[in-house]
């Protein structure tokens, strides 16, 4: 998949194109990519995508943003991943949302994607104060020459399927549940760095892994399986908190202790997947005490393994 920062560089022949976020590339996501590269084949056009970073709501109410789901990084992996051709990354900044829906319509999508077929989803807004709207697309479309249509919601049990119902549902620790609204387990990805060894002087070393965003969608302990090395994948205990009883830290940082492995893994950029959480981050009032409930957290780690 080509990516390219901003409109500088127009799409190679005319696409197939979907707009939005995109934030943990959900299973309504997949559907709306899916569709998108169908109709890519069938018409011979490439299939594209527009996605903005950073996230608008993180651009108007930074305090008040949810939290990301993916990174950037991750985010455009997955969308590659579903087979798209061609992303655009839209820097969401002051001048973008005063430009006209008209203005994009004009100078982005036709000037620059040559977009001759747009689909998007059914709460897709555009333009300043969110005036562009489907029925402006579908009637822009017979001027420039392009075809709209609007994807419904996916439905998984009973709930559609949305960045926010993600969210909730790793807020509240159902693992299982926000696998079933991805289609996969989540995960976070990142490089391995180096820390203070606590880790390690309690007995349990730890991968440190740097967290992109200041406010993960989920905090405390967990069973996991990291992908990224050799002779993986590798199960294992993650940790992803501002560790409250150990030099407490001002972000949140993950911390992946492997089970039955003792290899040097500085650098390398790992994918770990969230499996089932174990318990919530809490302070504890010693070194020892800290000690003894990792401990325990290994053991139901292992026991959620059969290890």
């Amino acid at each position: 998949m080509l990516v390219y920062r901003g409109f500088s560089h127009p799409a190679p022949s005319p696409t197939a194109l979907t707009i939005g976020n995109f934030d943990g590339v959900h299973l309504g996501h997949r559907a709306l990519l899916a569709r998108l590269n169908e109709i890519a084949a069938n018409e011979q056009l490439l299939p594209a995508v527009i996605t903005f970073e950073p996230h608008p709501r993180e651009f108007f109410a930074p305090e008040s943003a949810p939290a990301r789901l993916s990174a950037l990084r991750e985010k455009l992996e997955l969308i590659g991943e579903e087979g798209t051709a061609l992303a655009y990354i839209c820097r969401f900044n002051a001048a973008f949302a005063a430009q006209t829906a008209q203005a994009f319509i004009e100078n982005t999508l036709v000037g620059c994607l040559k977009a001759k077929h747009i689909v998007i989803g059914d709460d897709f807004r555009f333009g300043a104060d969110r005036r562009g709207s489907f029925a402006m697309l579908c009637e822009a479309g017979k001027r420039y020459g392009f075809t709209v249509e609007s994807m419904g919601s996916v439905i998984i049990g009973g709930e559609r399927a949305s960045s926010s119902s993600v969210r909730s549902a790793l807020g509240k620790g159902d693992m299982e549940h926000a696998a079933r609204l991805l289609g996969r387990p989540y995960s976070i990805d990142g490089r391995v760095v180096h820390g203070d060894k606590i880790g390690r002087n309690l007995g349990f070393a730890t991968a440190n892994i740097r967290i992109k965003h200041d406010k993960p969608p989920l905090l405390g302990v967990f069973a996991v399986e990291v992908h990224g090395l050799a002779d993986g994948p590798h199960k294992g205990v993650a940790n992803i908190g501002v560790r409250p009883s150990a030099n407490r830290l001002p972000r949140p940082l993950l911390e992946v202790h492997l089970l039955d492995f003792n290899q040097d893994i500085y650098g390398t950029h790992l994918n770990v997947r969230f499996l089932h959480k174990i318990r919530n981050e809490v302070h504890f009032p010693d070194f020892d005490a800290l000690k003894t409930q990792i401990s325990r957290d290994v053991t139901s780690a292992r026991h959620y393994f059969k290890l």
